[in-house]
Parts: C-alpha cells; sequence; structure tokens
C-alpha cells in the first residue's frame, strides 16, 4: 500500500514547496475543490495535494517527490479523461495545466505544443497559416490525454490518427530523468506512447505534423429515429467507399435545443457529422448522395476548421455527469442496427449519444504493429455517452449506457478505444491493446518496472 500524502512531514512538503516555481494546492486550500473538478462530474476524488506544474522543472521534482514518498501518482492534462484517471484518492495530482505554449514552424509545417494545452488553443494557433493537426471532435479536449490514446476526429480517414502525425516528444520519466523520443531516439518510447496512454512519463512537450486545412465542408445531417437502421445500412458502404477527405461519424442523439430549430428539440435522431477537407470546388458534388437521402434536417456547408472542432463545445460544458462504454466495430449488421434502434428511440436525457467513428481511409492504412493502436482493420471505433447535468440523473444515464453497451457488444470486435473507457479492469484493457500488449509490458517494464505511473489504462510491467 502507497502512503497517504496526510502522512507527510511538514518540512518534507515545505522543502518540496521550495523547489516549485507552481503552486501546491492542499485540501485545506480555499482552491482546493474547484481545482479537483474535472471535465467528468461525475468524478469526486479527493487527492492528497496538486501540484501545479509551469514548467519541466516542476514536473521532474514531482515525479521524484512521490517516487521518494512511496506515493499514489496521477497525471493530469485537459482533464477530459472519463474514467477521472487524471486524479486519485489520498495521493499526488501532478497538473500539467500552466505548461502552455504553441509554436507553429512554418517552415516544415510543424507544431510544438505543450503539455498541459488544449486542442482549442492549437487550432487557434495553426489556423491563420492554414494548417490543422488532426484531434478530436471538441476543442476543449486536453492534447496529452487525446494524442496518448491515439485520436480519432474529423481528420483520420485523409491523415489518420493524431498519433500518426506525432514526430516527436519530451517526456519525464519514473526515474526522474528527461528524455526526447522520436524515430531515431528512445524508439520503444516513441512506438510505446503512440497509443499505450500516459504509462511510460509524462509528456510535456509535443511535435506534430500539421496538414494544410484551412477551411472544411461539413456539419450535421439528421433523419428521424426510426429511419436508423435503412441510414446506418447505407453509410456503412457509403463512407468506406467515399474519398478520404470525407470524414462523417454516426449518431443515435436527441436534439437538446437551440441552435437547432424549435421543431427538433427534445426528439430522437439518427445523426451523421460531416467533415469535407478537399478541394471547396468538389464539395457540393461529394454532398449530393447524402442530400439525396433526404435529411429531414441538415445544416452542412463551408466553415473555418476550428468551426466544426468546437461546433459541440457549447452543447457539452465542463463539469456535467457523464458515463462511458465503448467497442470497436468492424461491420453494422442487421441484428445490431436493430439495437441502435431500440437504445436509439429510448435516449434517458438531452444529451446521451451513440458515436461511432469511422477507421478507414489514411488511419487504416498504418500497419498494426507500427504503433500500440491494434484495431487498425476495425471500421469504426464506437462509444455510448449517458450525459446529463444533474448528478440525480447519473444513475439513470449508467444504466441505459450499460444496457446499451451490453446489447452490442456480441458484436463487437472485442477489446476498446481508450480514450472512450472508464475504469473497467486489466482484461478490457489488454483487449484493447491485443498482439501489443506484451511489447507494451516489456517497454513498461523497462522505463517503470515499479509501475509508479498506474493511475491510467494500466498496462503492468512484465515480470
Amino acid at each position: 500500500m502507497k502512503n497517504l500524502v496526510k502522512n507527510l512531514s511538514s518540512s518534507s512538503i515545505e522543502e518540496f514547496v521550495s523547489q516549485l516555481r507552481g503552486n501546491l494546492v492542499m485540501p485545506s486550500d480555499a482552491m482546493y475543490n474547484e481545482t479537483r473538478k474535472v471535465y467528468n462530474g461525475m468524478i469526486n476524488k479527493h487527492p492528497g495535494m496538486f501540484v501545479m506544474c509551469v514548467d519541466v522543472a516542476d514536473v521532474i521534482a514531482a515525479v521524484n517527490f512521490g517516487r521518494e514518498h512511496n506515493l499514489l501518482v496521477a497525471v493530469r492534462g485537459g482533464g477530459h479523461n472519463g474514467g477521472g484517471l487524471g486524479l486519485c484518492d489520498d495521493g499526488l495530482v501532478i497538473d500539467l495545466s500552466g505548461i502552455k505554449f504553441v509554436r507553429v514552424d512554418t517552415s516544415n509545417n510543424t507544431v510544438r505544443v505543450g503539455g498541459g494545452n488544449l486542442w482549442g488553443e492549437v487550432d487557434h494557433a495553426t489556423h491563420p497559416f492554414g494548417l490543422a493537426v488532426p484531434a478530436g471532435i471538441i476543442s476543449t479536449t486536453g492534447v496529452g490525454g487525446l494524442t496518448l490514446g491515439g485520436g480519432v476526429g474529423h481528420l483520420s480517414r485523409k491523415y489518420g490518427l493524431t498519433i500518426d502525425n506525432l514526430l516527436e516528444a519530451d517526456m519525464v520519466l519514473a526515474d526522474g530523468s528527461f528524455v526526447t523520443v522520436n524515430a531515431s531516439q528512445n524508439t520503444d518510447l516513441f512506438w510505446a506512447i503512440r497509443g499505450g496512454g500516459g504509462n511510460f512519463g509524462i509528456v510535456t512537450s509535443f511535435k506534430f505534423q500539421a496538414h494544410h486545412v484551412k477551411t472544411v465542408f461539413g456539419g450535421p445531417t439528421l433523419w428521424p429515429i426510426e429511419k436508423v437502421e435503412e441510414i446506418m445500412e447505407w453509410y456503412h458502404e457509403f463512407i468506406h467507399n467515399s474519398p478520404d477527405e470525407l470524414n462523417g461519424f454516426i449518431a443515435t442523439m436527441v436534439i437538446p435545443g437551440p441552435p437547432f430549430p424549435e421543431h427538433l428539440h427534445k426528439k430522437q435522431f439518427c445523426a451523421i457529422i460531416w467533415c469535407y477537407s478537399g478541394n471547396m470546388d468538389k464539395a457540393e458534388d461529394i454532398f449530393k448522395p447524402i442530400l439525396a437521402k433526404n435529411p429531414l434536417f441538415q445544416h452542412v456547408g463551408e466553415m473555418p476548421y476550428p468551426a466544426i472542432q468546437s461546433l459541440f463545445d457549447g452543447l457539452l460544458p465542463h463539469g456535467f455527469q457523464w458515463y462511458w462504454r465503448a467497442d470497436f466495430f468492424n461491420e453494422i449488421g442487421a441484428e445490431l442496427r436493430k439495437q441502435h434502434l431500440k437504445f436509439g428511440s429510448s435516449i434517458p436525457s438531452l444529451l446521451s449519444q451513440m458515436h461511432m467513428y469511422p477507421i478507414s481511409g489514411a488511419a487504416s492504412r498504418v500497419g498494426a504493429e507500427e504503433t500500440p493502436w491494434a484495431y487498425r482493420d476495425a471500421k469504426y471505433a464506437g462509444v455510448i455517452c449517458g450525459v446529463d447535468p444533474d448528478p440525480k440523473n447519473a444513475d439513470k444515464i449508467t444504466k441505459w449506457c450499460k444496457s446499451y453497451w451490453e446489447a452490442l457488444h456480441p458484436y463487437s470486435a472485442g477489446g476498446a478505444y481508450s480514450n472512450f473507457m472508464m475504469d473497467e479492469g486489466q482484461e478490457r484493457v489488454k483487449a484493447s491493446y491485443k498482439h501489443n500488449y506484451n511489447r507494451l509490458a516489456k517497454i513498461k517494464s523497462k522505463h517503470d518496472p515499479t509501475n509508479f505511473f498506474s493511475v491510467n489504462q494500466n498496462i503492468k510491467p512484465s515480470n
């Protein structure tokens, strides 16, 4: 059992504080309760202390302090993790939110990003140069968590996952050492962090390849939930045979309110959110077969890339109740479509939803062993989210989410995208890395033999 922070002497804490530029937040501090909040309001953990790091030296000091005092340590970047794995009870939280910078190099279209940045901050910095880094679909997501888990989003079919665009990272390891990892330095770690999560160290900066994406053509198309089986069958054939520049993820959802028209409010729909990043002169032709499916509502058009990245930020602010379950899928067969109709027709709250993100195009053309992300041959990364602002509804949205998942799981490919998982146990982690798990465990043994970085989708060191 690891010692609790409260067992530390005041002198050891004072000495620690003297090594920091950032602040130390303790349970007795006025800002403690605000500091321990994360994106998922269902998470209610009480860490023993937060180290609010502002530079790499703070991170090194925090890692050394945690190791020397045998503390349970969690690492928090953007705070979006569904299972609240950026926090821990009683232990030490190393918070990276003060390590923020974005530097764009137009000579080679690369972007250097701090370990505490959010994707909206990256988009803000890259957009004036007509560049974008492939990321997720919510701009308030942390760069670190999304990247280390893989990074599925609007540009995946054209430019691959976020990890496929990661060129280099700076890391602090469990022994307090600082290393740079890339294709020629510390190559085992560079392989491991491209999907292996926060198991191998704390990434203090990322270097990404950016791409020429300034304007996209996209937005939502909606069909009544009664048409979900028909639309899913069409979508499965359509999206995987479309140009890589066209991405669209399919959903079952409720329209909660504005900015959608009032006649759609509080009704269940099958939705597809499109993003076309190719030649804008071809956009209308690309969308002809989509609009020929006669959506009840559509709002597609040309927009700046940051606009589609932040399209849902207002609907899903910080602090709501969230419960997530996920799986990979190879198809959307008739039996699966029936379950989507059943559960999509009984969504328990205005913000609860199911998404299926296509894994095709560039994302599918990376070898299954080139990165730890093992499901390159899956067609979809699926996730079900129970979401509600009111803690009183936490049980209701959790039950719906679990029931929906249990109905779909027999038709799944087995594992899940780790960024969509709660704290679900070791077997689920193993299933999600498949044939890559043993290699990850060996790298873990080399660089973190005591499992110091354990508050994550944990890969245990091999014996």
